[in-house]
């Protein structure tokens, strides 16, 4: 609550300072205008220095740092006691052997796409019945095997489709008309929320998506089935109303849930690679994000939660590698501190597209966050010996 309250007092602040409102309808003239434009956006962005993000990860962090559970007197959990990491909140994670069985797929001795060097028959030879198995799964349109299926990984000419059929997303026309009356929304009011969105993409300096990018933000936040989806997680989505209405409930335009822009927009970035229909790509993007990504950004205790990653991720290594873990705590690199970016964003924007998505795959597959703590500990895992060897934090990244 504390930490949604701060969000509403700095976009309210930065609205005070710039004195633009939070919403407000834009004049035809202007409608008109973008309406034009939207199909060329992304090149012609109002002045954006001026804003600023809303909170960054390790703001974010912090709030996570000093999460306690007022149940518990410090390390009233034997168990707990002698957890050294930065995560003080005792939540039930998986140990290894749970993990093993849980993510079974994962085992050594079966195939994965984009491995498969390492497996003893020639790859060629896996990576063709895989992808004969695949256009059977997407043939049947049967969701539970296609989630199945992605445990090993997608081929990439069958991805977009095996997602789709995995998040039940049809191309209906009232899914296209639902995205063309939120395009609409955004063409008639003008949120604060479509600067901040401007600014990052102008930030992030691609312009080979930016135009789906762009559009897909602007609808997401317009859109209020998002906000269903809110009335039964933690996180109440702020509201504001339109200037010289306040209090009146028809005028109050929900705002989107609070999410961090920065982590948010290259969320979406990897999605604009796979669906070029601007419904289609909408409509994964909501998907994604409201069975999974939000999840990054609200407090809860949740097993896909932030908070229970970043213990999951402490827990597997101060366990499997606590001398690494010792040693980093001790010049103040604490493992968490580097790692928390990339679990914040799903790794987007810190691995390879086609990696990215191989990952994805598993998020899917698995219908849990869970592996991105496992993977972040595995990078460790990896470096070993070179981080033993660091003596500060700004090495140690």
């Amino acid at each position: 609550g504390s930490w949604e309250k701060r969000i509403l007092k700095s976009l309210n602040s930065m609205c005070t300072e710039l004195n633009i409102p939070l919403a407000q309808k834009r004049p035809v003239s202007e409608q008109k205008e973008l309406l034009n434009k939207w199909n060329e956006m992304g090149t012609d962005e109002p002045d954006l220095s001026l804003f600023r993000p809303v909170y960054a990860p390790k703001d974010f962090l912090e709030v996570l740092m000093n999460l306690r559970n007022p149940n518990y007197e410090n390390g009233e959990q034997p168990s707990f006691r002698n957890h050294l990491g930065l995560i003080q909140v005792p939540l039930k994670v998986k140990d290894i052997p749970e993990l093993k069985e849980d993510f079974s797929e994962l085992g050594l001795n079966i195939g994965q796409l984009g491995i498969d060097d390492s497996a003893q028959v020639p790859p060629e030879f896996f990576e063709n019945e895989h992808v004969r198995v695949g256009q059977k799964v997407l043939a049947e349109q049967d969701s539970a095997a296609a989630q199945q299926y992605v445990r090993q990984g997608c081929p990439t000419a069958l991805r977009a489709d095996l997602w789709a059929l995995i998040l039940n997303i049809s191309s209906q026309p009232e899914d296209i008309l639902y995205y063309e009356q939120l395009k609409s929304n955004v063409i008639q009011h003008d949120l604060l929320v479509d600067s901040l969105i401007y600014k990052v993409s102008d930030s992030l300096n691609t312009d080979l998506y930016v135009l789906s990018f762009l559009q897909v933000l602007l609808c997401f936040s317009r859109d209020t089935s998002v906000l269903e989806h809110f009335s039964y997680s933690s996180a109440t989505p702020p509201k504001s109303y339109i200037r010289g209405k306040l209090g009146m409930e028809e005028y109050a335009v929900f705002y989107p849930p609070n999410v961090n822009y920065n982590s948010f927009i290259l969320s979406v970035a990897p999605l604009c690679f796979l669906y070029h229909e601007p419904s289609k790509l909408y409509q994964i993007f909501r998907e994604m994000y409201v069975r999974f990504f939000f999840r990054l950004h609200s407090i809860s205790s949740h097993p896909s939660g932030i908070v229970s990653l970043c213990l999951l991720f402490e827990t597997l290594l101060q366990t499997h590698l606590p001398q690494l873990f010792y040693h980093l705590r001790e010049i103040g690199a604490q493992p968490l501190r580097i790692s928390f970016k990339w679990m914040v964003r799903a790794f987007s924007g810190y691995l390879a597209t086609d990696q990215l998505l191989l990952l994805w795959d598993r998020i899917l597959g698995y219908n849990s966050l869970e592996i991105l703590a496992v993977l972040a500990a595995a990078v460790f895992a990896f470096r070993a010996v070179n981080l033993m060897e660091v003596t500060s934090l700004a090495a140690a990244e």
